[in-house]
């Protein structure tokens, strides 16, 4: 009979035995191991988890010195205005303690322009062919509308003028024997200006000249308010003395200017075109005098070659009257000759002055797409030029009127607004008599309805101006935000609650980070639990440099404070900081300028010209002597003789390219458009930096220029950048040629400044030089703003607490610092122990396998045996039911 063996579909069914039991009670000793990584992983994970809390508690304590490091928060001082309606006010560190009085007599405001009326805002005006309207902003004087009247009589000087002898606009100016000089003339009108709507202003009348000559024993000097403006020694002929020419380039620029300007004088016109005239910033009549010695011919009120007497000239005199709604002035009385004015009803524009303040030129382009008041309104706004432009309807038959103001107050905000066509045709007629306005002449189409005016005050009686409505260091390191005219008090004073709250907060972020640490390392007796972090050697790291470094003194420091100690800040037993409020407060009265050497990064220079700028966590501190053997300068072009009288011509363009690179670029180079006209030196050197700086290209760049004349009269252009990265060069693009100009003169490249710190090589770049890596002085960076080559003295450094843990916090924090490098261990550990732990794991699947098999080759066999079995108990039960 044959034996089958059964087949074994799963383990256990053959024989009964239990397999997966077997197996599992098995594997489950083989993974003991298991725990134990699992242990480990949760461990490091813990101490991660930790060091990130740790993290976080060194990063809020960094958070709390950063105004700490910052000189600033060591020397605030408080300013209180006595009355804050009128000013606030803020004081810097460079304010000193003490008390004013503020008079406000004038709010700066923005001028404001506008145009006669129109009957449609919609409808074409002009031709609609491309005109450029040109805006340029300066200085302007003696702008408006009413009547130049004439010199004032001699025998008004004598008698003074009679009651009776003026009226303006129906209203008697009450006049009397007292009345004798264009200064009180001018406050006998203005005592009505409630009345009239007119306003008076004194003028001196500077007439004719001739040129000067003077014989071999003459000398000639002429002199306005007492300041000589024009001499000349004995044997010198007509046109190489005193000119007219050379009176109008004194007065341009230079100390007779200076001299005029310190004393209140200003003037318009030129001497040249017989228009020169001068006014007191006081209303009072000039004196404009000649002394002269020997034969001389020439000067004032005399003619060329014709001889001079010697006497002394006054000058004559006038009033100008000006309409406060630009409309026509009615003279009357018994007598209105008498102070140099005309019966009748009159007015027109004044002719006033007009002085460009280089700031940048800019047009925007009228055509047939855009000649309407909207579409002017608009282009102008879009243009975004500095001058904001609207549309006001004011009810009457031709309603619509444009209204262009100044985004910007002050004197120098005044507008001058000129028109060119395109490709050298003339501009649109009916924009120009809409929109010329030129304060210097009298033909001007648009009106001035505000003038463009600064905020005037006195600080302790002295004068002070602003072309805002803040007042910046009229006091040193204070700030005035005016309010509105009126008169109050200012006290300086040092504000300690700033400082010692600067102070306490500095100790409670100190001890909130020492408590942490604790935590994170200690012992709790009540819990009987370690902290995750404690024998950690980077918690303990963090926790000693901490506290040695707030043990040690600040070297390099000068000055009476050098330890925390000296400002009531110690450590008590446990560790943490105390805060003597007594000593704190003491120090603070007694030093209270050196307490910001502890915690700040302080930097000190025995050269005016040179100055600390900051440094690294790796700069030294100390006293280093400075050697400058080269200045840093700025790329520049200068002209080869003193230009004259200057014309533009239309069209002019040049091919500007400013602070170009190597290899040079195509955006640093730009045509720019030159606005015609005649210039003197003066005006061409701002109308060259208004039009190059004007450009958006260059703006955007960070690219500008300077426009100079130097003290030979030279004109000189100038990128306003040090340094090897700043040069310029100027070549034709159409109209009045550079070489006209600059006769041929060569561009100079800028340098960088050069030499050592200590011996030591630098880093020069522009005015600053910086201490080169890996040297005693690495990371130390100063500015160099001029002064002479040679030794230039010392620049001493200190780095106070907040500064130094402030450094040393990064360093804890930084991905390769302290605690970073600690986590990314641990990470890296945490990666190693799941990499094992797959292996174990891989590792057991192959146990297993083997154990299932081996167990189920044994259920086969143990089957077989029973299966076996069962047939000889068959096989031997049916033989002895035979026998």
């Amino acid at each position: 009979m044959a034996i089958n063996s059964p087949t074994m579909s799963s383990p256990g069914i053959g024989s009964g035995l239990q397999v997966d039991q077997i197996v599992a009670k098995l594997m489950a000793a083989e993974a003991a191991p298991l725990q134990a990584y699992e242990r480990k992983t949760a461990s490091y994970q813990a101490q991660v988890s930790a060091l990130g809390a740790l993290s976080g508690a060194v990063g809020v304590f960094q958070s709390a010195l950063g105004s700490l490091t910052k000189i600033d928060a060591f020397r605030s001082l408080s300013a209180v205005s006595g009355d804050d309606k009128i000013f606030t006010a803020s004081a810097g560190a460079k304010a000193s303690p003490g008390n004013y009085n503020i008079n406000v007599t004038q709010m700066a405001q923005a001028q404001t322009l506008t145009s006669n009326g129109l009957a449609s805002k919609t409808s074409a005006i002009g031709l609609g062919g491309k005109t450029t309207l040109l805006f340029q902003f300066g200085t302007s004087t003696n702008v408006g509308y009413g009547i130049a009247g004439g010199g004032l009589p001699s025998a008004m000087h004598a008698n003074g003028l009679a009651d009776g002898s003026l009226t303006i606009n129906g209203t008697a100016i009450a006049t009397s024997a007292d009345t004798n000089s264009a200064a009180t003339l001018a406050a006998a009108i203005n005592a009505k200006t409630g009345a009239t709507g007119v306003t008076a202003t004194a003028v001196n009348v500077f007439s004719t000249f001739g040129n000067v000559a003077t014989g071999a024993d003459g000398s000639y000097s002429l002199t306005v308010g007492g300041i000589e403006i024009a001499a000349q020694g004995a044997s010198t002929n007509v046109g190489d003395g005193v000119t007219t020419a050379k009176i109008d380039t004194a007065l341009e620029s230079g100390p007779v200017r200076d001299a005029l300007d310190a004393a209140g004088i200003t003037f318009s016109g030129t001497a040249a075109a017989g228009t020169l005239e001068f006014r007191s910033a006081s209303g009072g009549s000039i004196a404009i005098e000649e002394v002269v010695g020997g034969t001389v011919s020439g000067g004032l009120e005399t003619a060329a070659g014709s001889a001079n007497d010697g006497s002394t000239y006054t000058s004559a005199t006038s009033v100008r009257l000006t309409s406060a709604n630009a409309t026509d002035i009615t003279i009357g009385g018994s007598n209105p000759a008498a102070a140099g004015l005309t019966a009748g009803t009159s007015g027109g524009n004044l002719a006033g002055t007009f002085k460009y303040d280089s700031s940048p030129l800019t047009g925007v382009t009228i055509d047939s797409s855009n000649n309407t008041l909207e579409g002017i309104r608009d282009a102008i706004n879009k243009a975004n030029i500095g001058v904001n432009a609207s549309i006001i309807n004011d009810g009457s038959g031709t309603p619509f009127r444009l209204v262009l103001s100044s985004t910007k107050t002050g004197e120098k905000s005044s507008m001058k607004i000129s028109l060119q066509g395109d490709g050298g045709n003339p501009a649109d007629t009916a924009l120009s008599n809409m929109l010329s306005y030129d304060p210097a002449g009298t033909a001007r189409s648009m009106k001035q309805t505000a003038a463009a005016q600064d905020t005037k005050a006195t600080v302790n009686g002295i004068a002070v101006t602003s072309a805002g409505t803040s007042i910046n260091e009229a006091i040193q390191g204070v700030t005035l935000n005016v309010v509105k005219v009126g008169s109050s008090t200012l006290n300086i004073s040092k504000d300690t609650s700033t400082l010692k709250t600067n102070l306490t907060n500095f100790v409670k972020a100190y001890n909130d980070l020492d408590k942490a640490i604790k935590d994170m390392t200690g012992y709790n007796a009540e819990t009987k639990k370690a902290g995750v972090l404690q024998g950690d050697f980077t918690a303990q790291t963090v926790q000693s440099q901490l506290r040695k470094m707030m043990g040690a003194p600040i070297t390099g420091l000068s000055g009476t404070l050098t330890n925390l100690g000296q400002v009531g800040i110690s450590f008590d037993k446990t560790g943490a900081l105390n805060l003597d409020t007594a000593k704190m407060t003491k120090a603070i009265d007694e030093n209270f300028n050196d307490i910001a050497g502890l915690f700040a990064a302080v930097g000190s220079s025995s050269d005016s010209n040179m100055s600390f700028v900051s440094s690294t966590n790796a700069t030294k501190p100390g006293t280093y002597a400075v050697t400058v053997t080269q200045l840093a300068a700025q790329g520049s072009i200068t002209s080869l003789a003193a230009p004259a009288a200057t014309t533009i011509s239309d069209g002019t363009k040049w091919k500007v390219t400013l602070n170009d690179g190597t290899p040079s670029s195509l955006k640093n180079t730009i045509d720019i458009d030159i606005p015609a006209g005649t210039y003197t030196p003066t005006e061409l050197a701002r109308v060259l930096q208004g039009a190059i700086n004007g450009n958006s290209g260059f703006a955007s760049a960070g690219s500008s220029v300077t426009a100079t004349i130097d003290a030979g009269g030279k004109l000189v252009l100038a990128s306003s950048k040090y340094g090897s990265v700043s040069n310029i060069k100027l070549a034709d693009a159409g109209g009045t040629t550079v070489n006209s100009i600059f006769g041929g003169a060569a561009p100079v490249a800028g340098k960088d400044v050069a030499g050592t710190i200590n011996g030591l090589p630098v880093t020069g770049s522009g005015q600053f030089m910086t201490g080169q890596a890996g040297s005693g002085i690495e990371g130390l960076k100063i500015e160099i703003t001029g002064g002479a080559i040679g030794d230039r003295g010392n620049i001493s450094f200190s780095q106070g607490y907040a500064y130094q843990l402030n450094n040393l916090a990064t360093s804890f924090l930084g991905a390769k610092g302290l605690i970073g490098s600690r986590t990314e261990g641990l990470n890296k550990n945490i990666k190693d122990i799941g990499k094992q732990r797959d292996a174990f794991n891989t590792k057991l699947e192959g146990v297993e396998a083997r154990y299932r098999a081996q167990f189920t080759r044994l259920d086969t066999v143990l089957a077989q045996m029973q299966s076996t079995q069962a047939y000889l108990t068959q096989q031997l039960a049916s033989l002895a039911a035979n026998s």
